[in-house]
């Protein structure tokens, strides 16, 4: 394992900095789901993209067409052959990729995110990406919260079942999921039934929690439950000086819905969040406002709370339309459930990485917060009679995540694929 890991770290350093350089937004992850998925045949592995990856209908929250067209076309330019393109249409991206020992084993899947988020990268000179020369290319597109790290580790891992394939028994399912942010890509790869007959289940995350390279963790605790929705309302536009009472203020309600979003009681049987993400309204300060947009999201501990914090929040918005007689239009537009981690499995991991030479500590629970689209695939996992646990991979965070100046430590990146290699080569009847 030792030999495996020193001899792949060079590539995934390089993996890592080619796809930071190229970040993609969820659903239009098209350069990055062909990069991945020539690779992974490469590698050996049976590969499906679009229709047999995803269900078209259970995507949430999908860019406009034009967009959509927009990053087609450079992806074109960029090289991606046609008959990919064909497949990947109209934000079908995302990978699938499987491989069957042909001897009698467990089924494991993986789940690795490869979307990026609409941030500007910071151009300062401190930024580790700026030094070595590998910051984005893509203006307002970033890896800001570390996914081109998970997508390496994902390479790592294939590469290691490629290599070994001969050692282990079972099947592996890799999944390479579009649009995490926002929570809105698992929910299509599980309505396809990548997970329905999987035993053992793993995904993670590097950093989250600021702790040394070389800790991991078995399990977390923590993550909400989500919902995200865009609220448009309609009014009526008006001279603001010669015909005031004429018009129907579409920026007066969005405000009222933003501020009394904020009112909402608190759950007494868990953590709850809400927060009003963006606010857009109006085109001139003599003019009454006839259009405005908000985008929010809410959060709650369980599957009840979360239900509560997004039934009042529509309540509200709603409510704010009326009081100023406009027009409401909601869009759900993403979804995340709570996560439970089988704390069976904290063993298993303690174990499988007990004689690691990059994995110095493994913690057997560590506290998170925000909310995570792989729940989707865990909790199908679960429901079927699976295990199923979310890691994660230790690196110092100078700033946090979702920040222009985010980065991590590239050391980390051998000690998620040791953990993930370990933990399927020995941890279920494998030979090691």
């Amino acid at each position: 394992m030792k030999d495996f890991i020193n001899q792949i770290a060079p590539q995934l350093v390089k993996w890592r900095r080619d796809f930071h350089q190229y970040p993609e937004l969820g659903f239009m992850e098209y350069v990055t789901t062909y990069k991945l998925g020539k690779e992974l045949e490469r590698l050996g592995f049976q590969i499906y993209i679009g229709e047999d990856a995803m269900e078209r209908e259970a995507r949430l929250g999908l860019p406009s067409e034009t967009d959509l067209k927009e990053k087609e076309n450079e992806a074109i330019k960029y090289g991606v052959e046609k008959e990919w393109l064909d497949s990947m249409h109209g934000g079908m991206t995302g990978v699938v990729a499987t491989w069957d020992t042909g001897k009698p084993g467990d089924h494991t899947a993986l789940r690795f995110d490869i979307d990026a988020l609409p941030i500007q990268e910071t151009n300062q000179e401190y930024h580790i990406p700026n030094q070595e020369a590998f910051t984005s290319t893509e203006m307002q597109v970033m890896h800001a919260c570390g996914h081109d790290g998970h997508m390496t580790i994902g390479l790592g891992v294939a590469s290691y079942i490629s290599a070994h394939h001969e050692q282990l028994n079972g099947r592996f399912t890799l999944l390479f999921q579009p649009a995490e942010e926002g929570g809105r890509g698992a929910r299509a790869m599980t309505a396809k039934g990548w997970l329905d007959d999987v035993d053992y289940f793993y995904s993670g995350h590097i950093g989250i929690n600021d702790m040394p390279v070389g800790t991991i963790s078995a399990t977390v605790k923590g993550f909400l439950s989500s919902t995200k929705f865009n609220a448009t309302f309609k009014g009526v536009s008006s001279h603001a000086g010669m015909k005031p009472e004429a018009g129907k203020n579409a920026l007066l309600a969005a405000a009222a819905a933003a501020t009394n979003l904020y009112t909402i009681p608190r759950h007494s049987d868990g953590v709850t969040r809400v927060n009003v993400g963006k606010l857009l309204a109006g085109s001139g300060r003599n003019i009454i406002p006839e259009d405005a947009h908000l985008e929010v999201e809410t959060r709650g501990e369980t599957k009840e709370i979360g239900a509560y914090m997004h039934e009042e929040a529509i309540r509200i918005t709603k409510a704010a339309a009326m009081m100023h007689q406009v027009e409401c239009k909601i869009e759900n537009v993403g979804v995340t459930e709570s996560i439970f981690c089988d704390e069976s499995l904290i063993p298993r991991v303690q174990e499988a990485c007990r004689e690691s030479v990059f994995v110095k500590e493994v913690l057997p629970v560590a506290r998170v917060s925000g909310s995570e689209d792989a729940s989707f695939m865990i909790n199908r996992v679960q429901e079927k009679g699976g295990k199923a646990t979310y890691m994660l991979f230790g690196t110092k965070l100078n700033y946090p995540h979702h920040h222009p100046a985010f980065d991590f430590q590239e050391e980390v990146l051998p000690v998620a694929v040791e953990a993930l290699t370990k933990v399927i080569g020995r941890g279920h009847g494998n030979v090691y």
